[in-house]
C-alpha cells in the first residue's frame, strides 16, 4: 500500500477518530503507521498536531477543523475525477470564484477558497467543506456567458457559506460503528486490524463524497444555496438571472449517462427557477450584463468549446 493513501486515511482518522476514541488513540495509530514504514516521521507529527487541535464533539466545528475535513473530501473527489489541465482557464475560474466569494456571507475560510476544473463531461459542480469548489468541463460548456458561470459558482459558495457539507457529515450513519471499530483497530498491532481501520475510514469518506457528488443536497439546502447565489452574484455586480438561465438548460435534461450533480438535486429545475425568480423579484435593482464580461468569458473558454 502506498504511503499517500495511508496519509489520507490517517488524516481522516484525525477528523473522525478524535471525537470518538480520543487523541491518544489517533496518536497510537499514527505511531503504528510510522513504525511500519507506511508514513514519514514528519507526517506522523502533522497527524498528532492535527488531532490535538480537534475537540471531542461535532457540535461546534471550527474553521480549522472544517478545512481538514474538506481537504480529505477533496482528495477523494480527485481520486474519482481527473483535473482538467488548462492553467489559463483554471486561473480565470479562480479569479471569478474568489471575486464572488468576497461578496458572500463568508468571504474568508481557514484555508481560503480554491476552485478547480474537473476533466469530465458531466454537468456537475460541488463544494467540499472549507471552500474547495469543483466544476466540470461539461458544466463550463453549458455556460453561455460570465453571468451564468458566476451564478453557478455563487451557488456552490452558498453551500460553503451555510456549511451544508458539514451538516451532511454530521449525519453519517457510520459514526457509531467508528466508536467500536476505530478504537479496537487502533489499539491492536496486527496488520489485519490496521487494514480494517483503513477500510472503515475510506468507506466513511466515500459516503460523504457520494452525498456531495452523486445524490446532491437536501431540498432545503439547494433552495438556500440558490437564494444565496442571487445575493452573492448580484453583490459582485452580476445579473443573478444568470442562475435562472442556467437552470433552464437543466429542464428535462440529464448529465451524461448518470444524471449526477445538478441534475440529481431533489427539487426540480422548474421549482428552483420559480423560487430564484421570486428572489430576484424582491431586488430593488438588478445589475446589468456587461459586454466586456461576456467577451472575457468567450476568450477564456475558447479552447473548451467544441
Amino acid at each position: 500500500m502506498k504511503a499517500p493513501r495511508y496519509w489520507l486515511i490517517a488524516a481522516v482518522a484525525c477528523v473522525f477518530g478524535v471525537g470518538l476514541t480520543g487523541c491518544s488513540v489517533v496518536e497510537q495509530g499514527a505511531k503504528i503507521l510510522t513504525d511500519q514504514g507506511k508514513i514519514k516521521e514528519s507526517d506522523r507529527a502533522s497527524i498528532v498536531k492535527t488531532s490535538q487541535a480537534l475537540r471531542s464533539t461535532f457540535s461546534e466545528i471550527t474553521d480549522q477543523e472544517e478545512y481538514y475535513i474538506g481537504r480529505a473530501v477533496a482528495a477523494l473527489v480527485l481520486s474519482k475525477y481527473k483535473v482538467y489541465d488548462n492553467r489559463g482557464m483554471t486561473d480565470y475560474v479562480n479569479v471569478l470564484g474568489k471575486a464572488v466569494s468576497y461578496s458572500s456571507d463568508r468571504p474568508e475560510t481557514y484555508g481560503g477558497y480554491h476552485f478547480l476544473i474537473l476533466d469530465s463531461d458531466e454537468v456537475n459542480a460541488l463544494a467540499a467543506p472549507g471552500g474547495f469548489v469543483f466544476i466540470t468541463k461539461g458544466l463550463l460548456k453549458r455556460c453561455k456567458d460570465e453571468e451564468m458561470l458566476a451564478a453557478v459558482l455563487a451557488h456552490e459558495i452558498g453551500h460553503v457559506s451555510a456549511k451544508h457539507g458539514l451538516a451532511s457529515i454530521k449525519k453519517s450513519r457510520l459514526v457509531d460503528t467508528f466508536k467500536i471499530l476505530g478504537k479496537e483497530a487502533a489499539t491492536r498491532y496486527g496488520s489485519k486490524e490496521l487494514a480494517e481501520l483503513t477500510g472503515i475510514f475510506e468507506n466513511v469518506l466515500g459516503d460523504i463524497v457520494e452525498s456531495l457528488v452523486e445524490k446532491g443536497y437536501d431540498r432545503k439546502y439547494e433552495y438556500e444555496a440558490d437564494k444565496l447565489a442571487v445575493k452573492f452574484a448580484s453583490g459582485t455586480g452580476y445579473d443573478p438571472n444568470g442562475l435562472t438561465r442556467f437552470l433552464k438548460t437543466m429542464v428535462g435534461g440529464v448529465s451524461g449517462a448518470s444524471g449526477k450533480g445538478w441534475f440529481k438535486t431533489h427539487p426540480s429545475a422548474e421549482d428552483r427557477i420559480g423560487k430564484v425568480d421570486s428572489s430576484i423579484g424582491t431586488m430593488a435593482k438588478v445589475p446589468k450584463i456587461l459586454p466586456i464580461r461576456t467577451e472575457r468569458f468567450a476568450k477564456s473558454v475558447r479552447g473548451l468549446k467544441p
